[in-house]
């Protein structure tokens, strides 16, 4: 009893703060920091429009791909804000409905990249010898390519379309994670609550589940927010090259790629989705530096 009392007890000075205080933390700082603020703010936003999408833009169906041939080409004007494309349908629109795929597949893509990527990088830092060998040189042979040159070779082999360039950034992500994870677990299994319940017989499956994960939870948490914009980012380069979102459906990407040809006359064809994009990627990489700078040790009080 005396042992498992004084696991406890080390356990209890390794692990991190309490949920709850962490997200008054959390809370704290973002209302201390307008960027953060405003990252915030704005990332609220995107998800509101992203899941309101069809009851907010004003022409749903021209927004999921209809065209209308009478009103091509026009200009901003009350009736469309922010003008029509070449084929008559409201950018606008346009614009709100393609903020749910860019709202959908990104936590997708990170979410199945973390669950492939974080195992196999804490077993690969706990377990150590040819196990993290195998592990590593396998994430070191995909991480040795650019992930976005990796994403197009494999989306142009399984093909155009939304899912294939989904599946493309899964497969070129996940390696990120394996070596974010692996290093820290491989600081993990020397601390003493690791090393005491190592010494008691607990169960090297078990020891990754319940000490190495949920410690790396926290920097995987921070590498995720930023990721989500990077991600948005990929898919509209894809979308860009054709190897992503297809027409008619909508895509930042994609309409920033069908409006260059337009850009000195009609410039909003590609400068509005741009736009968007822009304003998104910021608010993930700000969201994401606040989060680093919660959950880095030294500022944490």
């Amino acid at each position: 009893m005396a042992i498992k009392e004084s696991i406890s007890n080390i356990q209890s000075l390794d692990t991190p703060p309490q949920s709850r205080r962490t997200l008054v933390h959390i809370a704290q700082v973002i209302l201390r920091d307008p960027l953060a603020l405003l990252s915030t703010i704005i990332i609220i936003v995107f998800f509101f429009v992203a899941v309101f999408a069809y009851q907010l833009a004003p022409f749903p169906e021209q927004g999921a791909g209809k065209s209308n041939p009478a009103t091509a080409m026009l200009d901003p004007s009350p009736e469309h804000p922010i003008g029509t494309d070449r084929l008559g349908r409201d950018m606008l629109s346009r614009i709100i409905i393609a903020s749910r795929p860019a709202l959908v597949v990104p936590i997708v893509v990170v979410f199945l990249a973390v669950i492939i990527g974080a195992p196999l990088g804490a077993i690969a830092g706990y377990k150590g010898g040819w196990l993290d060998e195998v592990i590593m040189r396998i994430t070191d042979l995909f991480l040795a390519f650019p992930f976005l040159l990796l994403a197009m070779s494999i989306a142009t082999a399984l093909g155009r379309g939304l899912d294939k360039a989904a599946i493309a950034l899964i497969v070129s992500w996940w390696p990120w994670y394996t070596r974010l994870t692996r290093s820290i677990a491989a600081s993990l299994s020397q601390r003493y609550f690791v090393m005491a319940a190592r010494s008691i017989g607990v169960r090297d499956s078990v020891i990754i589940l319940r000490h190495i994960l949920p410690n790396c939870i926290s920097p995987i948490l921070v590498q995720a927010t930023i990721d989500l914009g990077l991600v948005i980012l990929a898919m509209g380069g894809l979308a860009f090259l054709g190897l992503g979102t297809q027409p008619p459906a909508p895509d930042w990407g994609l309409m920033v790629s069908d409006g260059r040809t337009f850009i000195f006359k009609q410039w909003w064809l590609s400068t509005y989705p741009g736009l968007a994009i822009f304003i998104v990627v910021l608010a993930f990489n700000l969201l994401g530096d606040t989060l680093r700078d919660v959950f880095d040790p030294r500022q944490y009080r």
